[in-house]
């Protein structure tokens, strides 16, 4: 069995190379880290971080994720629109100038399945306030790349309210409405680099 590095967030496409145990990393030039938000209560938003970092450890041969921890820059928050872009930084959503990350850590092992599904339990923090969530992972496999690199592969997707993490500005509109929806699902899809 060879030792590698690879990594997860929210965070992949893979399929069997090399039974491997370690650590993972994840390859931030070939993930996402995506959001997505009703607006007006007629449409969606969605928007995404172009800063973040992930690792940890899995178990090719038995299948299980022993850790999870992924790191994203509030900062870097890109919704292509910039006004917009300022008002979530700011300390009506975010407050990303006190609040600088969002993370989740993996709370329990789970078993990965290639081709399968399995739920992450993990704690979410978000502008200081931590709790527990579940996001579904696909787990695509392993593969070797053209360049003889390993990669890993998944996709996350989940649902948070986010009011439950103080991220509350709204406004009410005449139909009864908020301008921002309370619900806003998490799609993170990547490859972990295998070092």
């Amino acid at each position: 069995m060879t030792k590698l590095k690879t990594a997860v967030v929210l965070t992949t496409a893979l399929s069997a190379a090399a039974l491997f145990a370690g650590d993972v990393q994840l390859d931030k030039s070939h993930t996402k880290v995506e959001f997505n938000v009703t607006h007006l209560t007629i449409s969606d938003v969605t928007g995404r971080f172009d800063e973040f970092e992930g690792k940890g450890s899995f178990d090719e041969k038995t299948g299980v994720l022993s850790a999870l921890d992924v790191k994203i820059k509030v900062k870097s928050i890109n919704t292509n629109d910039e006004k917009r872009d300022d008002h979530l930084r700011s300390a009506d959503f975010f407050d990303a100038s006190k609040y600088s990350e969002i993370t989740f850590v993996l709370t329990k092992p789970v078993t990965l399945v290639k081709g399968g599904t399995a739920n992450l339990q993990g704690n979410l923090t978000m502008r200081g306030v931590t709790k527990p969530i579940t996001l579904q992972m696909n787990y695509k496999g392993t593969v070797k790349d053209p360049w003889g690199n390993v990669k890993a592969g998944f996709i996350l997707t989940g649902k948070v309210n986010r009011k439950d993490f103080g991220v509350s500005w709204s406004k009410n509109m005449d139909n009864g409405g908020a301008v921002v929806g309370d619900i806003v699902t998490i799609n993170i899809a990547g490859e972990a680099a295998v070092k």
